[in-house]
């Protein structure tokens, strides 16, 4: 039995476009071949557990086979799809691929592949542009809110209100991740990184701290990983909202503080709104 998620198999059934039973551009008889190769009866009976279909032969076969047979597969899969895409001139989603191309090696056991560390001078030298705040998906009711916030949280960066600008860039966070999370409940449910509470049940999203919307909203692929590590900084300075918190840090937030701080903003709105 493999270990493949829930949430890994979101993002495969997504990339081997699986949808409606098929399996990328798979006819049986090549369906058939490809799994031969992998010593694999596909449209044998032991594979038929939910079903004919290709897609269906699919997900018995991730439930029932090793780890290291399933990623071979997967991998093999994914070099198809990318295959067809180029040969097709049709554009690959570079973000699912990447995600599923992961899961595989993990379940082949390779390394998880390093990102070069990105400092803060470096995040804040890439350029993200803000999406339009009503394209976000979040409720309507939250948009006036947010542009709202948005617009004083500029206007104090003109005007050098360091601490608020820190403050309203913390709130307009976690408001689009909360957001976020509440339109797609069982995909944020679902992750490993979920807050359990004492008997081992998940949280309600309301009751979710910022630190825990950010660390699975980043599980589940809504938030970049460079994103991820520098919103906890904005986590952090966020808590200067209270007085006594800034007096035992012995730290005052100034202008290039406030450039970190909107920079994630932006970068964590470019992400919910899928443009990056």
């Amino acid at each position: 039995m493999s270990s493949l998620t829930g949430i890994d198999k979101r993002y495969l059934e997504e990339v081997l476009a699986m949808g409606h039973g098929y399996v990328l551009d798979f006819s049986d008889a090549t369906f058939d071949e490809f799994f031969k190769r992998h010593g694999v009866n596909i449209h044998g009976p032991k594979y038929q557990t939910y079903g004919s279909s290709k897609a269906k032969k699919l997900r018995a076969f991730w439930e029932q086979e090793s780890d290291a047979l399933v990623g071979q597969v997967l991998s093999e899969m994914l070099d198809l799809y990318q295959a067809n895409c180029e040969i097709n001139h049709t554009p690959i989603d570079e973000p699912i691929l990447a995600r599923a191309r992961a899961i595989a090696d993990r379940l082949v056991g390779k390394p998880p592949k390093a990102e070069p560390s990105k400092g803060v001078d470096d995040f804040l030298d890439q350029e993200f542009s803000l999406p339009k705040v009503r394209k976000l998906p979040l409720e309507a009711a939250i948009f006036p809110i947010i542009e709202s916030r948005l617009d004083e949280a500029r206007k104090a960066l003109k005007v050098g209100a360091h601490l608020s600008v820190v403050v309203l860039c913390g709130s307009i966070l976690e408001a689009i991740l909360l957001g976020r999370a509440q339109r797609s409940p069982a995909l944020f449910n679902r992750s490993s990184a979920s807050p359990k509470d004492s008997a081992g049940k998940v949280k309600r999203l309301p009751e979710w701290t910022l630190a825990q919307l950010i660390d699975v909203a980043t599980d589940v692929g809504v938030l970049k990983p460079d994103v991820q590590k520098f919103s906890h900084g904005l986590r952090d300075f966020r808590n200067y909202i209270h007085p006594y918190e800034q007096l035992a840090s012995s730290f005052t937030p100034d202008a290039h503080t406030a450039r970190v701080c909107f920079q994630v903003l932006k970068a964590a709105l470019a992400s919910v709104a899928g443009e990056r």
